[in-house]
Protein backbone atom coordinates (compact mmCIF):
# COMPACT_ATOMS: atom_id res chain seq x y z
CA UNK A 1 0.00 0.00 0.00
CA UNK A 2 1.40 3.43 -0.85
CA UNK A 3 -0.06 6.44 -0.56
CA UNK A 4 -0.13 7.20 -4.33
CA UNK A 5 -1.84 4.03 -5.16
CA UNK A 6 -5.00 4.38 -6.94
CA UNK A 7 -7.90 3.08 -4.61
CA UNK A 8 -10.54 0.48 -5.95
CA UNK A 9 -14.07 0.82 -6.57
CA UNK A 10 -15.94 0.33 -3.49
CA UNK A 11 -17.61 -3.73 -2.73
CA UNK A 12 -20.24 -4.45 -0.67
CA UNK A 13 -18.65 -4.32 2.51
CA UNK A 14 -17.33 -0.94 2.03
CA UNK A 15 -21.05 -0.02 1.05
CA UNK A 16 -21.82 -1.06 4.43
CA UNK A 17 -20.05 0.58 6.83
CA UNK A 18 -20.53 3.66 5.14
CA UNK A 19 -24.13 3.03 5.13
CA UNK A 20 -23.40 2.09 9.35
CA UNK A 21 -21.24 5.07 9.79
CA UNK A 22 -23.84 7.42 7.98
CA UNK A 23 -26.54 6.19 10.34
CA UNK A 24 -24.45 5.87 12.76
CA UNK A 25 -23.40 9.41 12.88
CA UNK A 26 -26.43 10.88 13.21
CA UNK A 27 -26.95 9.25 16.87
CA UNK A 28 -26.67 11.89 19.74
CA UNK A 29 -23.97 11.54 22.53
CA UNK A 30 -25.08 8.88 25.04
CA UNK A 31 -25.98 11.84 27.32
CA UNK A 32 -28.14 13.58 25.18
CA UNK A 33 -29.88 10.23 23.81
CA UNK A 34 -30.97 8.76 27.21
CA UNK A 35 -32.09 12.50 27.88
CA UNK A 36 -34.57 12.50 24.88
CA UNK A 37 -34.99 8.52 26.28
CA UNK A 38 -36.16 9.62 29.30
CA UNK A 39 -38.33 12.80 27.93
CA UNK A 40 -40.33 9.38 25.18
CA UNK A 41 -41.02 7.44 28.42
CA UNK A 42 -42.42 10.63 29.85
CA UNK A 43 -44.38 11.29 26.96
CA UNK A 44 -45.75 7.47 26.10
CA UNK A 45 -46.30 7.01 30.02
CA UNK A 46 -48.96 9.98 30.08
CA UNK A 47 -50.30 8.93 26.83
CA UNK A 48 -50.94 5.50 28.23
CA UNK A 49 -52.11 6.26 31.39
CA UNK A 50 -54.51 8.44 30.00
CA UNK A 51 -56.37 5.71 27.67
CA UNK A 52 -56.00 3.74 31.35
CA UNK A 53 -54.08 0.40 29.97
CA UNK A 54 -52.26 -1.60 32.40
CA UNK A 55 -51.30 -5.20 32.90
CA UNK A 56 -51.03 -8.33 35.17
CA UNK A 57 -47.51 -9.49 36.16
CA UNK A 58 -47.42 -12.16 37.27
CA UNK A 59 -46.87 -12.31 41.81
CA UNK A 60 -48.50 -9.26 41.58
CA UNK A 61 -51.87 -9.18 42.99
CA UNK A 62 -54.43 -7.45 40.99
CA UNK A 63 -53.47 -5.24 37.67
CA UNK A 64 -50.45 -2.70 37.18
CA UNK A 65 -51.79 0.44 36.15
CA UNK A 66 -49.21 2.91 33.44
CA UNK A 67 -48.64 5.87 35.47
CA UNK A 68 -48.31 9.14 33.52
CA UNK A 69 -45.22 11.26 34.36
CA UNK A 70 -46.70 14.33 33.34
CA UNK A 71 -49.40 14.27 36.17
CA UNK A 72 -49.37 15.80 39.63
CA UNK A 73 -47.97 12.42 40.91
CA UNK A 74 -45.22 11.89 38.07
CA UNK A 75 -44.60 15.49 38.69
CA UNK A 76 -44.12 15.03 43.02
CA UNK A 77 -41.60 12.14 41.70
CA UNK A 78 -38.97 14.18 39.52
CA UNK A 79 -39.07 17.04 41.81
CA UNK A 80 -38.37 14.59 45.20
CA UNK A 81 -36.27 11.93 43.46
CA UNK A 82 -34.16 13.62 41.51
CA UNK A 83 -30.84 13.65 43.74
CA UNK A 84 -31.72 9.84 45.06
CA UNK A 85 -32.15 8.68 41.54
CA UNK A 86 -28.81 9.92 40.60
CA UNK A 87 -27.19 8.67 44.08
CA UNK A 88 -29.43 6.03 44.19
CA UNK A 89 -27.92 4.53 40.77
CA UNK A 90 -27.13 0.93 41.26
CA UNK A 91 -23.34 1.30 39.18
CA UNK A 92 -22.23 4.58 41.08
CA UNK A 93 -20.80 3.35 43.85
CA UNK A 94 -19.66 0.31 42.90
CA UNK A 95 -17.83 1.40 39.88
CA UNK A 96 -16.22 4.38 41.80
CA UNK A 97 -14.89 2.18 44.74
CA UNK A 98 -13.46 -0.14 42.37
CA UNK A 99 -11.38 2.21 40.30
CA UNK A 100 -10.44 4.51 43.13
CA UNK A 101 -8.14 0.79 43.70
CA UNK A 102 -7.50 -0.18 39.93
CA UNK A 103 -6.65 4.29 39.61
CA UNK A 104 -3.58 3.55 41.88
CA UNK A 105 -2.82 0.58 40.58
CA UNK A 106 -2.43 1.73 37.14
CA UNK A 107 -1.02 5.73 38.00
CA UNK A 108 1.82 4.25 39.74
CA UNK A 109 2.65 2.10 36.67
CA UNK A 110 2.46 -1.46 38.42
CA UNK A 111 -0.14 -2.43 35.60
CA UNK A 112 1.98 -1.24 32.49
CA UNK A 113 5.18 -2.70 34.19
CA UNK A 114 3.04 -6.18 34.97
CA UNK A 115 2.20 -6.32 31.04
CA UNK A 116 5.12 -5.58 29.65
CA UNK A 117 7.16 -8.22 31.95
CA UNK A 118 4.99 -10.49 31.03
CA UNK A 119 5.10 -9.66 26.91
CA UNK A 120 8.90 -9.98 27.26
CA UNK A 121 8.69 -13.24 29.09
CA UNK A 122 6.58 -14.95 26.26
CA UNK A 123 8.68 -17.00 23.65
CA UNK A 124 8.62 -16.12 20.09
CA UNK A 125 6.45 -18.17 18.86
CA UNK A 126 3.69 -17.88 21.79
CA UNK A 127 3.31 -13.75 21.23
CA UNK A 128 0.39 -13.39 19.70
CA UNK A 129 -1.32 -16.02 22.20
CA UNK A 130 0.03 -14.52 25.62
CA UNK A 131 -0.68 -11.17 23.53
CA UNK A 132 -4.57 -12.72 23.13
CA UNK A 133 -4.90 -13.50 26.86
CA UNK A 134 -3.27 -10.00 27.98
CA UNK A 135 -5.78 -7.97 25.86
CA UNK A 136 -8.65 -10.21 26.60
CA UNK A 137 -7.95 -9.57 30.61
CA UNK A 138 -6.86 -6.11 29.83
CA UNK A 139 -10.47 -4.59 30.54
CA UNK A 140 -9.35 -4.17 34.40
CA UNK A 141 -7.79 -1.26 33.14
CA UNK A 142 -11.48 -0.09 31.79
CA UNK A 143 -11.05 1.92 28.47
CA UNK A 144 -7.12 2.77 28.99
CA UNK A 145 -6.49 -0.85 27.98
CA UNK A 146 -7.40 0.80 24.42
CA UNK A 147 -4.23 3.20 25.11
CA UNK A 148 -1.96 1.05 26.82
CA UNK A 149 -1.31 -2.49 25.04
CA UNK A 150 -1.57 -1.70 21.24
CA UNK A 151 1.70 0.66 21.12
CA UNK A 152 3.28 -1.83 23.88
CA UNK A 153 2.39 -5.29 21.82
CA UNK A 154 4.02 -3.40 18.31
CA UNK A 155 7.00 -2.64 20.34
CA UNK A 156 7.47 -6.41 21.49
CA UNK A 157 6.62 -7.99 18.40
CA UNK A 158 9.18 -5.68 16.81
CA UNK A 159 11.94 -7.06 19.35
CA UNK A 160 11.29 -10.50 18.65
CA UNK A 161 10.97 -10.00 15.26
CA UNK A 162 7.81 -10.42 14.26
CA UNK A 163 5.27 -7.77 12.78
CA UNK A 164 4.84 -5.01 14.74
CA UNK A 165 1.47 -4.01 13.14
CA UNK A 166 0.73 -7.61 14.16
CA UNK A 167 0.69 -6.79 17.59
CA UNK A 168 -0.59 -3.52 17.18
CA UNK A 169 -3.68 -4.68 15.58
CA UNK A 170 -3.86 -7.81 17.59
CA UNK A 171 -3.64 -6.16 20.76
CA UNK A 172 -6.24 -3.89 19.96
CA UNK A 173 -8.95 -6.26 18.67
CA UNK A 174 -8.68 -8.77 21.78
CA UNK A 175 -8.96 -5.79 24.34
CA UNK A 176 -11.97 -4.63 22.42
CA UNK A 177 -13.47 -7.80 21.20
CA UNK A 178 -13.15 -10.01 24.43
CA UNK A 179 -14.02 -6.21 26.47
CA UNK A 180 -17.00 -8.21 28.67
CA UNK A 181 -14.71 -10.89 29.76
CA UNK A 182 -11.72 -11.17 32.13
CA UNK A 183 -9.90 -13.79 34.47
CA UNK A 184 -9.87 -10.81 37.14
CA UNK A 185 -13.16 -9.85 38.26
CA UNK A 186 -13.10 -6.27 37.31
CA UNK A 187 -15.44 -2.40 37.49
CA UNK A 188 -17.43 -3.28 34.54
CA UNK A 189 -18.56 -6.73 36.64
CA UNK A 190 -19.71 -4.30 38.91
CA UNK A 191 -21.18 -2.36 36.72
CA UNK A 192 -22.87 -4.52 35.21
CA UNK A 193 -24.08 -6.24 38.40
CA UNK A 194 -25.64 -2.68 39.39
CA UNK A 195 -27.71 -2.20 36.40
CA UNK A 196 -29.29 -5.73 36.22
CA UNK A 197 -30.14 -5.66 39.75
CA UNK A 198 -31.68 -2.50 39.61
CA UNK A 199 -33.63 -3.15 36.69
CA UNK A 200 -34.60 -7.07 38.65
CA UNK A 201 -36.08 -5.05 41.61
CA UNK A 202 -38.89 -4.07 39.47
CA UNK A 203 -40.43 -7.34 39.56
CA UNK A 204 -41.83 -9.12 43.10
CA UNK A 205 -39.74 -12.15 41.69
CA UNK A 206 -36.30 -10.63 41.31
CA UNK A 207 -34.44 -13.62 41.01
CA UNK A 208 -30.88 -14.45 42.45
CA UNK A 209 -29.25 -11.11 43.34
CA UNK A 210 -26.48 -10.32 40.76
CA UNK A 211 -22.53 -9.80 42.30
CA UNK A 212 -19.68 -8.66 40.62
CA UNK A 213 -18.96 -12.51 40.40
CA UNK A 214 -21.97 -14.11 39.29
CA UNK A 215 -20.82 -14.81 35.49
CA UNK A 216 -17.00 -15.18 36.62
CA UNK A 217 -17.15 -19.22 35.71
CA UNK A 218 -18.63 -17.85 32.64
CA UNK A 219 -16.25 -15.18 31.89
CA UNK A 220 -13.09 -17.41 32.75
CA UNK A 221 -13.94 -20.17 30.29
CA UNK A 222 -14.42 -17.24 27.88
CA UNK A 223 -11.23 -15.69 28.79
CA UNK A 224 -9.39 -18.47 27.89
CA UNK A 225 -11.04 -19.68 24.46
CA UNK A 226 -10.89 -15.78 23.77
CA UNK A 227 -7.66 -15.68 24.03
CA UNK A 228 -6.30 -18.91 22.02
CA UNK A 229 -8.26 -17.67 19.61
CA UNK A 230 -6.86 -14.43 19.35
CA UNK A 231 -3.79 -15.70 19.29
CA UNK A 232 -4.43 -17.55 16.44
CA UNK A 233 -6.26 -15.25 14.59
CA UNK A 234 -3.00 -12.97 15.08
CA UNK A 235 -0.69 -15.80 14.24
CA UNK A 236 -2.04 -17.39 11.15
CA UNK A 237 -4.26 -14.66 9.85
CA UNK A 238 -3.52 -10.75 10.69
CA UNK A 239 0.42 -11.24 10.72
CA UNK A 240 0.82 -13.83 7.09
CA UNK A 241 -2.06 -11.61 5.84
CA UNK A 242 0.16 -8.13 6.91
CA UNK A 243 3.75 -9.99 4.93
CA UNK A 244 1.81 -10.76 1.89
CA UNK A 245 0.72 -7.05 1.07
CA UNK A 246 3.95 -5.79 1.96
CA UNK A 247 2.84 -3.38 4.73
CA UNK A 248 5.41 -1.26 6.26
CA UNK A 249 7.37 -2.69 9.57
CA UNK A 250 9.01 0.32 10.30
CA UNK A 251 7.70 3.49 11.68
CA UNK A 252 7.38 6.35 9.07
CA UNK A 253 6.34 10.31 9.49
CA UNK A 254 2.94 10.73 10.31
CA UNK A 255 0.94 12.58 8.03
CA UNK A 256 -0.29 15.28 10.08
CA UNK A 257 -3.89 14.02 11.32
CA UNK A 258 -4.15 13.20 15.23
CA UNK A 259 -2.38 13.57 18.60
CA UNK A 260 0.99 11.91 18.75
CA UNK A 261 1.24 9.38 21.39
CA UNK A 262 3.94 9.44 23.95
CA UNK A 263 6.91 7.32 23.03
CA UNK A 264 6.48 3.75 24.97
CA UNK A 265 9.67 1.73 26.36
CA UNK A 266 9.11 -2.48 26.37
CA UNK A 267 11.83 -3.07 29.18
CA UNK A 268 10.78 -3.44 32.65
CA UNK A 269 13.19 -1.45 34.99
CA UNK A 270 14.97 -2.76 38.14
CA UNK A 271 12.92 -0.80 40.04
CA UNK A 272 9.70 -1.67 38.52
CA UNK A 273 11.07 -5.34 38.87
CA UNK A 274 11.30 -4.82 42.74
CA UNK A 275 8.41 -3.15 42.52
CA UNK A 276 6.40 -5.99 41.32
CA UNK A 277 7.69 -8.10 43.35
CA UNK A 278 6.44 -5.57 46.41
CA UNK A 279 3.32 -5.78 44.72
CA UNK A 280 3.13 -9.70 44.34
CA UNK A 281 4.39 -10.48 48.04
CA UNK A 282 1.38 -8.51 49.62
CA UNK A 283 -0.48 -9.60 47.19
CA UNK A 284 -0.17 -13.48 48.60
CA UNK A 285 -0.32 -11.49 52.28
CA UNK A 286 -3.83 -10.13 51.84
CA UNK A 287 -5.06 -13.15 49.92
CA UNK A 288 -3.75 -15.53 52.84
CA UNK A 289 -5.40 -12.70 54.98
CA UNK A 290 -8.91 -12.69 53.48
CA UNK A 291 -9.08 -16.85 53.57
CA UNK A 292 -7.87 -17.40 57.01
CA UNK A 293 -10.45 -14.89 57.99
CA UNK A 294 -13.91 -16.31 55.69
CA UNK A 295 -12.68 -20.08 56.28
CA UNK A 296 -12.36 -19.30 60.37
CA UNK A 297 -15.41 -21.36 61.83
CA UNK A 298 -17.91 -18.66 62.76
CA UNK A 299 -16.09 -16.01 60.47
CA UNK A 300 -18.57 -13.29 59.86
CA UNK A 301 -17.89 -13.48 56.04
CA UNK A 302 -20.50 -16.94 55.96
CA UNK A 303 -24.11 -17.04 55.69
CA UNK A 304 -26.74 -17.67 58.34
CA UNK A 305 -26.09 -21.38 58.10
CA UNK A 306 -22.64 -21.43 57.41
CA UNK A 307 -21.68 -21.46 53.94
CA UNK A 308 -21.28 -19.05 51.53
CA UNK A 309 -23.87 -19.72 48.77
CA UNK A 310 -26.12 -18.52 47.09
CA UNK A 311 -25.71 -15.26 49.41
CA UNK A 312 -22.86 -14.63 51.96
CA UNK A 313 -21.15 -11.61 53.63
CA UNK A 314 -18.47 -12.58 51.30
CA UNK A 315 -20.17 -12.57 48.19
CA UNK A 316 -21.10 -8.99 49.30
CA UNK A 317 -18.13 -7.84 50.00
CA UNK A 318 -16.01 -8.36 46.28
CA UNK A 319 -16.47 -4.56 45.76
CA UNK A 320 -13.90 -4.56 48.62
CA UNK A 321 -11.72 -6.95 47.76
CA UNK A 322 -11.43 -6.14 44.39
CA UNK A 323 -10.45 -2.77 45.87
CA UNK A 324 -7.85 -4.22 47.99
CA UNK A 325 -6.72 -6.32 45.31
CA UNK A 326 -5.92 -3.67 43.58
CA UNK A 327 -5.05 -1.30 46.46
CA UNK A 328 -2.76 -2.61 48.22
CA UNK A 329 -0.43 -4.32 45.80
CA UNK A 330 -0.35 -0.70 44.00
CA UNK A 331 0.58 0.83 47.06
CA UNK A 332 3.70 -1.42 47.86
CA UNK A 333 4.57 -1.06 44.11
CA UNK A 334 4.40 2.88 44.15
CA UNK A 335 6.51 2.94 47.69
CA UNK A 336 8.78 0.36 46.38
CA UNK A 337 9.17 1.72 42.89
CA UNK A 338 9.70 5.27 43.71
CA UNK A 339 6.37 6.32 42.15
CA UNK A 340 5.08 6.93 45.70
CA UNK A 341 7.73 9.16 47.45
CA UNK A 342 5.52 11.00 50.13
CA UNK A 343 1.88 10.26 51.84
CA UNK A 344 0.40 13.18 49.88
CA UNK A 345 0.97 11.06 46.31
CA UNK A 346 -1.86 8.51 47.02
CA UNK A 347 -4.61 10.81 47.57
CA UNK A 348 -3.12 12.79 44.59
CA UNK A 349 -3.19 9.64 42.14
CA UNK A 350 -6.29 8.09 43.26
CA UNK A 351 -8.18 11.66 42.36
CA UNK A 352 -6.10 11.36 38.72
CA UNK A 353 -8.06 8.18 38.47
CA UNK A 354 -11.58 9.45 39.22
CA UNK A 355 -11.00 12.55 36.79
CA UNK A 356 -11.51 9.72 33.77
CA UNK A 357 -14.72 8.61 35.78
CA UNK A 358 -16.06 11.78 35.09
CA UNK A 359 -17.45 11.43 31.94
CA UNK A 360 -19.11 8.52 33.30
CA UNK A 361 -20.04 9.99 36.38
CA UNK A 362 -22.17 12.83 34.42
CA UNK A 363 -23.89 9.99 32.57
CA UNK A 364 -24.82 7.84 35.43
CA UNK A 365 -27.07 11.31 36.11
CA UNK A 366 -29.45 10.72 33.15
CA UNK A 367 -29.23 6.76 33.37
CA UNK A 368 -29.59 6.93 37.04
CA UNK A 369 -33.55 8.93 36.21
CA UNK A 370 -34.63 6.80 33.10
CA UNK A 371 -33.78 3.71 34.77
CA UNK A 372 -35.78 5.42 37.78
CA UNK A 373 -38.68 6.70 35.68
CA UNK A 374 -38.77 3.69 33.26
CA UNK A 375 -39.54 1.57 36.60
CA UNK A 376 -41.61 3.93 38.42
CA UNK A 377 -44.25 4.68 35.07
CA UNK A 378 -44.37 0.87 35.08
CA UNK A 379 -43.58 0.89 31.17
CA UNK A 380 -40.97 -1.50 31.90
CA UNK A 381 -43.65 -4.70 33.79
CA UNK A 382 -46.15 -3.63 30.79
CA UNK A 383 -43.15 -4.09 27.81
CA UNK A 384 -41.78 -7.49 29.88
CA UNK A 385 -45.33 -8.98 30.00
CA UNK A 386 -46.46 -8.31 26.73
CA UNK A 387 -42.99 -9.68 25.30
CA UNK A 388 -43.16 -12.60 27.01
CA UNK A 389 -46.65 -13.24 25.60
CA UNK A 390 -45.88 -12.36 22.19
CA UNK A 391 -42.41 -14.85 22.16
CA UNK A 392 -45.12 -17.63 23.92
CA UNK A 393 -47.60 -16.68 21.03
CA UNK A 394 -44.81 -17.41 17.95
CA UNK A 395 -43.58 -20.57 20.25
CA UNK A 396 -40.14 -18.19 20.39
CA UNK A 397 -39.58 -18.47 24.06
CA UNK A 398 -36.26 -21.19 24.48
CA UNK A 399 -32.70 -20.70 23.22
CA UNK A 400 -33.17 -19.42 19.98
CA UNK A 401 -35.11 -16.28 22.26
CA UNK A 402 -31.41 -15.78 23.74
CA UNK A 403 -29.90 -15.88 20.17
CA UNK A 404 -32.20 -13.09 19.26
CA UNK A 405 -31.34 -11.11 22.01
CA UNK A 406 -27.71 -11.60 21.34
CA UNK A 407 -27.76 -10.56 17.61
CA UNK A 408 -29.82 -7.55 18.90
CA UNK A 409 -27.39 -6.45 21.24
CA UNK A 410 -24.31 -7.49 18.50
CA UNK A 411 -25.91 -4.61 15.68
CA UNK A 412 -27.02 -2.00 18.39
CA UNK A 413 -23.46 -2.46 19.71
CA UNK A 414 -22.28 -1.08 16.34
CA UNK A 415 -24.32 2.10 17.29
CA UNK A 416 -23.94 2.54 20.78
CA UNK A 417 -20.36 1.47 21.65
CA UNK A 418 -20.76 2.36 25.47
CA UNK A 419 -21.65 -0.81 26.95
CA UNK A 420 -23.03 0.86 30.14
CA UNK A 421 -25.66 2.73 27.76
CA UNK A 422 -26.67 -0.24 26.05
CA UNK A 423 -27.71 -2.59 28.72
CA UNK A 424 -29.41 0.42 30.75
CA UNK A 425 -31.43 0.54 27.43
CA UNK A 426 -31.83 -3.58 26.88
CA UNK A 427 -31.60 -4.55 30.30
CA UNK A 428 -34.55 -2.15 30.96
CA UNK A 429 -37.04 -4.21 29.10
CA UNK A 430 -35.11 -7.41 28.64
CA UNK A 431 -34.21 -8.83 32.02
CA UNK A 432 -37.82 -8.62 33.22
CA UNK A 433 -38.69 -10.25 29.96
CA UNK A 434 -36.33 -12.84 30.56
CA UNK A 435 -37.53 -13.78 33.85
CA UNK A 436 -41.28 -13.76 33.36
CA UNK A 437 -39.74 -16.64 30.59
CA UNK A 438 -37.88 -18.37 33.71
CA UNK A 439 -34.15 -17.10 32.83
CA UNK A 440 -31.96 -15.51 36.07
CA UNK A 441 -30.87 -11.78 35.20
CA UNK A 442 -27.26 -13.30 35.68
CA UNK A 443 -27.83 -15.65 32.33
CA UNK A 444 -29.23 -12.49 30.38
CA UNK A 445 -26.39 -10.52 31.61
CA UNK A 446 -24.02 -13.05 30.00
CA UNK A 447 -25.50 -13.35 27.02
CA UNK A 448 -25.63 -9.45 26.60
CA UNK A 449 -21.85 -9.74 27.07
CA UNK A 450 -21.57 -12.11 24.20
CA UNK A 451 -23.29 -9.18 21.93
CA UNK A 452 -22.05 -6.24 23.35
CA UNK A 453 -18.02 -6.98 22.82
CA UNK A 454 -17.20 -8.87 19.32
CA UNK A 455 -18.89 -6.08 17.39
CA UNK A 456 -17.31 -2.85 18.37
CA UNK A 457 -13.61 -3.16 16.68
CA UNK A 458 -15.51 -2.81 13.90
CA UNK A 459 -17.92 -0.12 14.11
CA UNK A 460 -16.52 3.40 12.99
CA UNK A 461 -18.53 4.97 15.99
CA UNK A 462 -16.05 3.47 18.77
CA UNK A 463 -13.75 6.53 19.75
CA UNK A 464 -10.77 4.65 20.24
CA UNK A 465 -10.71 3.04 16.37
CA UNK A 466 -9.41 6.58 15.87
CA UNK A 467 -6.75 5.95 18.22
CA UNK A 468 -5.92 2.77 16.98
CA UNK A 469 -5.65 4.61 13.17
CA UNK A 470 -3.20 6.82 14.55
CA UNK A 471 -0.83 4.25 15.22
CA UNK A 472 -1.03 2.37 12.31
CA UNK A 473 -0.50 5.56 10.47
CA UNK A 474 2.97 5.70 12.16
CA UNK A 475 3.61 2.45 10.02
CA UNK A 476 1.50 3.59 6.80
CA UNK A 477 0.72 7.41 6.53
CA UNK A 478 -2.05 6.62 3.76
CA UNK A 479 -4.35 4.47 5.83
CA UNK A 480 -7.67 5.76 6.41
CA UNK A 481 -10.45 4.09 8.99
CA UNK A 482 -11.33 1.43 6.36
CA UNK A 483 -7.77 0.34 7.36
CA UNK A 484 -8.23 -0.57 10.14
CA UNK A 485 -11.78 -1.39 10.04
CA UNK A 486 -10.89 -4.17 7.70
CA UNK A 487 -7.99 -5.31 9.39
CA UNK A 488 -10.60 -6.01 12.32
CA UNK A 489 -12.90 -8.24 10.42
CA UNK A 490 -10.87 -11.75 10.85
CA UNK A 491 -11.54 -10.84 14.50
CA UNK A 492 -15.39 -10.70 14.92
CA UNK A 493 -17.02 -13.45 13.49
CA UNK A 494 -14.61 -15.82 15.36
CA UNK A 495 -15.03 -14.47 18.28
CA UNK A 496 -18.69 -14.13 18.12
CA UNK A 497 -19.13 -17.78 16.99
CA UNK A 498 -17.10 -19.15 19.93
CA UNK A 499 -18.50 -16.73 22.33
CA UNK A 500 -22.02 -17.79 21.30
CA UNK A 501 -21.09 -21.73 21.77
CA UNK A 502 -19.39 -21.04 25.00
CA UNK A 503 -22.58 -19.71 26.16
CA UNK A 504 -24.93 -22.89 24.59
CA UNK A 505 -22.87 -25.23 26.40
CA UNK A 506 -23.57 -23.53 29.67
CA UNK A 507 -27.18 -23.29 28.68
CA UNK A 508 -27.57 -27.09 27.76
CA UNK A 509 -25.46 -28.62 30.17
CA UNK A 510 -27.03 -26.20 32.84
CA UNK A 511 -23.95 -25.10 33.99
CA UNK A 512 -23.50 -22.54 37.04
CA UNK A 513 -22.45 -19.03 35.53
CA UNK A 514 -20.91 -18.14 38.95
CA UNK A 515 -21.32 -18.64 42.27
CA UNK A 516 -24.37 -19.08 43.40
CA UNK A 517 -25.77 -18.27 39.72
CA UNK A 518 -27.47 -20.36 37.66
CA UNK A 519 -29.56 -20.33 34.37
CA UNK A 520 -32.92 -20.58 35.42
CA UNK A 521 -35.06 -19.11 38.03
CA UNK A 522 -35.73 -21.84 40.81
CA UNK A 523 -38.91 -23.40 41.18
Amino acid sequence: MTATSTPAPPGRLDRLLGGIERVGNRLPEPFILFALLTLVVAVVSTVMAAFGVAVAVPGRDGVTAIRGAFSGEGVEFFFTGLAANFIGFPPLQTVVTIMLGVGLAERTGMLSALIRLAFRNAPRSLLPYALGFIGVTGSVMSDSVFIIIPPLAAIVFKAAGRHPVAGLLGGFAAAGAGYSTSLLVTSLDALFAGITNGVAATLPDAGTTVTPVSNYFFNIVSAIVLGLLAGLVIDKIVEPGLVRTGFPRDERPGDGTGPDAPPVDAEVTTAERRGLRAAGVTLVVLTAAVLVLALAPGSPLRNETGGYLPTSPLLSSVVTLVFLAFFVPGLAYGIVAGAIRRGADVPLLMGQALKDLSGFIVLAFVLGQFIALFAWTNIGAWLAVSGASLLEGIGLTGYPAILGFIVLASVLNLFIVSGSSLWTLMASVFVPLFLLLGYEPGFTQAAFRVGDSATQVMTPLNPYMIVLLTFVRRYEPSAGLGTVIAKMVPFVVPFWVSWVLILTAFYFLDLPLGPGMGIRVAE
